[in-house]
């Protein structure tokens, strides 16, 4: 695997994170390259041998250094017990490359949160930073409404994520966005937008809102799918 940036976006392959991630491009003034590769871990160590954690990642290259300015790292989706697994060797992989920052989006229908309210302002995106922090998470929380603590998480891979990051002390922030509060389609792609806004704010890319593909039913039905394991606390 290539050395990836200081700052590494991490999400899983959905609808919603494809939906962030193709809106994701290089300014035109910009002199960066893409390069992709693909990344394949070892599970042999859960005596898992006949699946590994794989994932895409998209480096956006200085041309004059050659050195990545960002790198998005889409992981494959795995239910439990390999989901895990897969998330804490991918992330002990990027750890050991010298603690890049990660950003990590979610976007999830507003019935895998739940959350108690003091306040008439319904919030769609809210943030949490975990680990030592820099520079980028700095910013970024001081951008986002803080998730309150009593938020309850019914959402089986970003309470894997928030768990492994926590326990690895990688400095990261997680984007929490809520979609489906709303009958109409173009408030969740608002959320979409805002979440792939303040990744490229906090990059040297651009989100072109033109990019963004979106289906919400197709989204809601993955959702549904997903198996919910009280694993993580």
């Amino acid at each position: 695997m290539k050395k990836t940036s200081a700052q590494v976006i991490f999400t899983f392959d959905d609808a919603t994170a494809t939906a962030i991630i193709d809106g994701l491009q290089p300014t035109s003034a910009s002199t960066l390259t893409i390069l992709k590769e693909s990344l394949d871990v070892s599970l042999e160590t859960y005596g898992i041998k006949d699946i590994k954690a794989s994932a895409m990642i998209t480096h956006f290259i200085d041309d004059a250094t050659s050195i990545p300015q960002v790198s998005i790292l889409v992981l494959q989706k795995y239910e439990s017990p390999v989901l895990a697994c897969a998330v804490n060797e991918v992330l002990s992989s990027l750890a050991g490359e010298g603690m890049p920052t990660l950003i990590i989006p979610f976007v999830l229908e507003a019935s895998k949160l739940k959350l108690e309210r003091n306040t008439s302002v319904v919030e769609n995106i809210y943030g949490i930073q975990i680990g030592p922090q820099t520079d980028v998470t700095q910013v970024l929380a001081s951008r986002h409404e803080k998730a309150p603590p009593t938020m309850q998480i019914h959402h089986e891979p970003l309470a894997c994520v928030l768990q492994l990051v926590r326990a690895l002390k990688i400095p990261a922030f997680i984007l929490i966005g809520q979609i489906g509060q709303h009958k109409i389609a173009t408030d969740d792609v608002e959320v979409i937008c805002k979440i792939g806004e303040t990744l490229a704010s906090a990059s040297s890319l651009q989100f072109v809102k033109e990019k963004v593909t979106w289906n919400s039913t197709k989204t809601s039905k993955e959702q549904e799918k997903e198996p919910w394991r009280a694993l993580y606390g």
